[in-house]
């Protein structure tokens, strides 16, 4: 298939455990129509994100391959195409993962700020996170900021910004100085005297950081951490590690007088796993509306699943499940105006990995499930990315190009795609 724009077949899968789901219509009830656009990445592009600013604007975001440097790029969709590309920040020194990826972000007065990950020294993982700053567009950026002060040659990563009223940026990450003295990821997995944290700091519209704090003292080691705004602050959503190792996921918010509460847990699972999963939750918004969705393997049993609540996520409802029995996880969710949400993830089919996507409600009634694309298997699929904007949601993967695509830097490109939703 040529990466031109062009109108895709979507498949109907219908669900394992139960008879098929179908619309009233017979047509899919999530969306009305799905084209994907001409991708303005290129080669060896990787790691993509998405932003929806007050604006209306939609922001894409990737990793891509130039000559033997990396450069963060970024394009703008403007009449269902992207814009021209334009480089955020390049170098030889960026850390390149395939689970813990950049992103872009707008204020509300069309500032912009990006983070990427910059190697600190010489182990595997020892990295920070850098976040700048644009005030013309993307024209020109600020020299990066790096919100975390310990200078330790450790991992700094999995970041989430979020542009908050006012102004200034919250930047969360998860963070290893007190993990491992040599930031080695396999050694210190094996420790059982320090761990990860969950981190937090402020940065002003002046450029000042402040309010550098930790947020929870042991968290998982790799899992990505998912941030929104609510109708009284910032809530953030992250792995838990505890003592004896069970690995759920929990939400902390700030409460009406600014301040930080107390972790609460979206669901009980119980997954108890000795190493990092590599798998975080994703968390959306709309005022006291929130929805959280997750993967799971507790009970050796893998599950994707999805909780809302109603009280900006002081508690959620009962888990549940979208997934059809093979789940890879790698789970993203938007939010719709009815109080339901579309939730995507990664599934073993037949095919090989697949995007699939699912409209749940709250009371848990089941919906068609949506395959968008096939995925190479492996690290390589990445994790794929969705947002709302209005009546649209664009879509965006990773995807090896070419039949027996390998995962060599060359057969990889960003692909995105966008959908009409069906009025509710």
């Amino acid at each position: 298939m040529s990466s031109t724009s062009r109108s895709v077949v979507f498949l109907i899968v219908g669900l394992v455990a139960s008879p098929p789901c179908q619309a009233k219509d017979g047509r899919s009830d999530v969306f009305v129509s799905f084209e994907e656009l001409e991708t303005p990445a290129g080669p060896g592009a990787r790691e993509p994100n998405l932003f929806v600013a007050q604006d209306g604007r939609t922001y894409l975001s990737w990793l891509e391959k130039l000559d033997d440097q990396f450069a963060l790029r970024f394009a703008v969709a403007a009449a269902d195409r992207w814009t021209k590309p334009r480089t955020i920040a390049h170098g030889n020194d960026m850390f390149v993962n395939w689970a813990d990826f950049p992103s872009i972000v707008a204020f509300d007065d069309g500032r912009l700020a990006a983070h990427w990950l910059k190697k600190n020294g010489e182990a595997t993982y020892a990295y920070d996170v850098n976040v700048a700053v644009s005030e013309d567009g993307g024209a020109t950026w600020s020299e990066p900021v790096v919100p975390h002060r310990d200078g330790t040659k450790t991992q700094h990563g999995f970041a989430s910004l979020l542009p908050l009223p006012g102004g200034d940026l919250a930047i969360f990450w998860i963070d290893g100085r007190n993990y491992s003295a040599a930031g080695e990821f396999a050694a210190a997995e094996e420790a059982s005297s320090d761990a990860m944290a969950l981190h937090h700091a402020t940065l002003s519209r002046d450029g000042v950081l402040s309010d550098e704090r930790v947020l929870d003292q042991r968290t998982c080691t790799c899992c990505q951490t998912s941030a929104a705004l609510t109708g009284d602050g910032a809530v953030i959503a992250y792995r838990d590690r505890s003592a004896e190792e069970i690995r759920d996921i929990r939400v902390l918010r700030v409460g009406r007088d600014g301040g930080w509460l107390e972790p609460a847990i979206v669901s009980h699972d119980g997954w108890k796993i000795s190493g990092c999963p590599v798998n975080g939750p994703a968390v959306a918004a709309d005022g006291e509306r929130v929805a959280v969705a997750w993967f799971t393997a507790a009970d050796d049993l893998p599950r994707a699943y999805v909780a809302f609540s109603d009280d900006g996520g002081a508690s959620f409802g009962a888990p549940i499940q979208v997934d059809q029995g093979f789940p890879l996880g790698r789970v993203d969710v938007v939010l719709l105006p009815d109080g339901s949400a579309v939730v995507s993830w990664l599934e073993i089919s037949a095919a090989g990995e697949e995007f699939r996507i699912r409209r749940v409600d709250p009371q848990g009634e089941p919906h068609q499930v949506i395959a968008l694309a096939v995925t190479r298997q492996g690290r390589t699929s990445g994790f794929p990315r969705m947002v709302r904007n209005g009546d649209k949601l664009y879509l965006a993967w990773t995807q090896s190009v070419g039949a027996g695509a390998d995962a060599s830097d060359d057969r990889l490109t960003v692909r995105t795609g966008i959908a009409k939703l069906r009025p509710l």
